[in-house]
């Protein structure tokens, strides 16, 4: 079998490293806000939060359609500055932060949680302003939780497929991701190139999770 066009490894490895990048950033924000909230609308907005891991990533992908197309609100907007998101590889990162945001969320949270209150509030015994309290302890202590979070992050955006299959479309080259040219060789009978698309992203998600135990000890 003639090695296959490479381009989808690395459309993939570009839409799931910056996806990563920014649902890191987004979800230690948001857990740690969330970690500090007890307000009455803690459960809704934590629901909210969590929905996109519980919907079909195909109802992600309408919606997103729906709101970034040339007639939704925001594609009205980006029409007059002549930017186009639909059916680019920005696309399909929108589509990989949506559906992996709850996992680093949930992870990050569940890492806040896990901090023994009697150090945060030793620090703040000490003079350590919220700021600090965050950065050099909280911050660190959550770190296990986090890197955790950051795999399976970058895991489920590599594995993405419905959501972006709608919102960024299967385009050679730009956003056909792994998923997408498996999907497609398998419709098109070619199974030796979908297997061989499969053993890359069998051996990427198990480096990712060797990456991690082997952090962890």
């Amino acid at each position: 079998m003639l090695l296959p066009d490479l381009s989808p490894l690395w459309v993939s490895l570009k839409v799931s490293l910056l996806a990563t990048v920014i649902t890191l950033q987004m979800g230690i924000l948001v857990a740690y806000r969330m970690y500090r909230y007890q307000g009455k609308a803690r459960s809704l907005i934590d629901g909210i939060l969590m929905m996109p891991l519980i919907l079909p990533p195909t109802v992600i992908g309408f919606v997103l359609l729906i709101v970034l197309g040339k007639n939704g609100v925001l594609g009205q907007i980006l029409t007059q500055w002549n930017l186009r998101i639909v059916f680019t590889w920005y696309a399909a990162v929108l589509a990989a932060v949506v559906v992996s945001f709850p996992l680093m969320y949930r992870s990050a949270l569940g890492a806040f949680e896990q901090i023994d209150t009697l150090i945060l509030d030793a620090a703040r015994i000490d003079g350590a302003s919220d700021h600090a309290v965050f950065w050099y302890v909280s911050l660190p202590l959550a770190s296990p939780g986090i890197v955790a979070g950051t795999v399976l992050t970058f895991a489920r955006g590599l594995g993405e497929f419905g959501a972006t299959l709608m919102i960024a479309g299967n385009i050679p080259g730009q956003t056909q991701t792994m998923p997408m040219a498996i999907y497609f060789a398998v419709e098109a009978g070619a199974t030796q190139e979908a297997w061989f698309w499969a053993m890359i992203a069998i051996l990427i998600a198990l480096a990712g999770i060797v990456t991690v135990n082997s952090w962890k000890i």
